[in-house]
């Protein structure tokens, strides 16, 4: 991997909130959001120099560019969003390394991570964001706020996982808050919504006017009623 520095950022010991795209591209719509949001600066830069596949363009291919953004504002630090994450394990753990090298740098206290969680249960058009910690000290202040946590045990795995197993054993707080969705194929706009709104309790911050959200959401359920009904 390529890692390139734009300028400093000008941050004081930043919250970082660190997702790729996931199941239903719940990580880059609450990174995007977030950057758009707090109109964040990108001041690092991470390129792929393995692509994990390449386009085929009728009689000749394309390599893709694989690339993914540091951005600061408000005495935050958001990396990740993008259309992907390395599919090699090598440069995944390389990534999660470069974020804690980054959260140290800064003096970062807390990561965050965000993504899907794959649920049957039928939630309507209100997903529940399921909450987990790298320590039980934290779990126990988290249910004090009343705020669901994973129901059970599972492996979570990719990028919106393994950061917290990283931030763990260097000893930086982390929290991964997952949105409920049943379909990963399809944008969950609704379940990255209830991501947002969880952050922001955990994090005091608020992230602007998520109407936004309501209406992609709204526009994809009518593409698909459109489908079903032909």
């Amino acid at each position: 991997m390529e890692f390139i520095d734009k300028e400093a950022p000008d941050v004081k010991k930043p919250l970082i909130i660190a997702a790729m795209q996931d199941m239903g591209n719940v990580g880059s719509i609450v990174v995007n959001f977030i950057n758009k949001y707090l109109n964040t600066i990108p001041f690092r830069e991470v390129k792929s120099t393995r692509p994990p596949y390449v386009y085929d363009k009728g009689g000749y291919i394309e390599i893709p560019e694989e690339k993914w953004e540091y951005r600061y504002g408000n005495d935050m630090i958001v990396f990740g969003g993008g259309t992907g994450q390395p599919q090699q394990n090598d440069e995944l753990n390389e990534l999660c390394q470069d974020v804690i090298n980054v959260a140290k740098k800064y003096s970062a206290k807390f990561i965050y991570t965000v993504g899907g969680y794959h649920t049957s249960r039928k939630f309507g058009s209100y997903p529940l964001t399921y909450v987990t910690t790298t320590s039980n000290e934290l779990f126990e202040l988290v249910k004090k706020l009343n705020i669901e946590t994973t129901p059970q045990q599972s492996v979570i795995t990719g990028f919106n996982g393994l950061i917290l197993g990283y931030a763990k054993l260097n000893d930086i707080n982390g929290i991964g808050l997952y949105g409920e969705l049943l379909n990963p194929d399809i944008p969950q706009f609704r379940a990255a919504k209830s991501i947002l709104h969880t952050l922001e309790k955990l994090t005091y911050q608020k992230f602007g006017d998520m109407t936004e959200l309501d209406v992609k959401a709204e526009s994809i359920d009518e593409q698909l009623r459109r489908k079903f009904d032909k």
